[in-house]
């Protein structure tokens, strides 16, 4: 077990900070334990009936959160969330005739895979999808990152991420490869995209595997100034949405 994930033997994990509390409970999906606030602190407007609230000191803060957190006074023990598949998602994209998701290809950082949650919630996009192996796990730090939006947007964890990909074709949708040496921006290809589109982001070390490239069906850029080689795949996730939904 890694250290300071604070997830116990009976697989629960703590949720902290104001946005991410307030999001988690107010998820009909999201299964809780138990709610703690600080003497300081004010409980949040809804708490869900039934649920144990009890008012816990500093030292109790840190003796289940991750050292340094900044908890503001309120956590809560919750069961990560049952996940979806990639089947899911297609589903609903059906339903509503259009969908836009974001792929993660190597993208290891907790903080910034919680903050492009944050941006998908913020833009509508359906869900995020990463692989099984080598991506940050559900916790209360990316969901402090996320502020909220780990109960908003479902984050998809495959095995194979080439059979998902070809999952999400097969099921009407698009790939788009961000690649800063792309021929063509994401803004000059916008208005050509389909309505389904899956939008893929490579680690910021080594951008997207080849094979990962080799299913786009379409390759775009954010135009950036020559002084910097490239941007925190977090601002770029963010930049990405905005063009394709905002």
């Amino acid at each position: 077990m890694k250290k300071n994930l604070k997830k116990n033997s009976s697989g629960t994990i703590w949720l902290y900070g104001r946005h991410s509390v307030e999001q988690a409970l107010q998820n009909p999906e999201r299964q809780k334990i138990r709610l703690i606030v600080s003497k300081e602190s004010d409980k949040p407007a809804f708490i869900p009936a039934g649920l144990h609230v009890s008012v816990e000191s500093k030292d109790f803060f840190d003796s289940v959160l991750p050292k340094g957190s900044v908890h503001q006074g309120i956590a809560l023990e919750v069961k990560p969330l049952i996940p979806l598949a990639t089947e899911d998602i297609i589903r609903e994209a059906d339903s509503a005739g259009k969908g836009t998701v974001l792929i993660l290809d190597g993208v290891t950082d907790i903080h910034n895979t919680g903050a492009i949650m944050r941006s998908c919630a913020a833009f509508g996009a359906l869900a995020v999808i990463v692989t099984d192996k080598n991506s940050p796990e559900e916790n209360g730090t990316m969901a402090r990152a996320a502020s909220g939006a780990l109960d908003i947007v479902p984050l998809i964890k495959v095995t194979n991420l080439a059979r998902c990909i070809q999952q999400l074709k097969d099921g009407g949708f698009w790939i788009i490869g961000m690649d800063g040496k792309a021929e063509k921006t994401l803004s000059e290809l916008k208005h050509t995209l389909p309505a389904k589109r899956a939008v893929i982001m490579g680690s910021e070390g080594s951008g997207m595997r080849h094979l990962t490239t080799e299913s786009c069906d379409f390759m775009a850029k954010l135009p950036i100034s020559e002084r910097m080689e490239s941007l925190n795949v977090s601002v770029a996730a963010g930049i990405t949405l905005y063009e394709l939904c905002g």
